[in-house]
């Protein structure tokens, strides 16, 4: 959908794991990007990563109008907590890092960002 990620569906047993996909313990409310956020952090501890590299972080144009159009009030909320999660040389509000944590935190839990991102205009159907 979006030309900078990819939407998936992980299935596996229930095991102890917390993270993007949530920690299976069956309560949703739980596994928003702030509640995931603030129990692990923005990113991958390296020492956590599955892969020998990290992969880069991009901001799209369409992200960076996104960004302009989030509501004041979960635009500062986003801002503070994303400091709070990022190393200190990311919390510059202009580094990709941050930009993108803000975006998560703005409209990571809506499943319809792309829909309205469409209907605005701003990614053609």
């Amino acid at each position: 959908r979006w030309t900078n990620y990819v939407d998936l569906r992980v299935k596996m047993r229930q095991q102890k794991t917390d993270g993007s996909c949530g920690n299976f313990n069956m309560d949703a409310s739980d596994d928003t990007t702030e509640a995931i956020f603030t129990r692990l952090g923005a990113r991958v501890p390296a020492g956590d990563l599955l892969f020998n590299d990290r992969a880069g972080v991009d901001v799209t144009e369409v992200e960076e109008k996104l960004l302009t159009m989030c509501e004041l009030e979960r635009l500062q909320k986003a801002q503070t907590e994303c400091d709070q999660f990022l190393d200190p040389y990311r919390k510059d509000p202009s580094t990709v890092e941050m930009k993108s944590c803000v975006l998560d935190m703005c409209y990571g839990s809506n499943e319809h960002t792309l829909r309205m991102a469409k209907s605005l205009g701003l990614v053609p159907d």
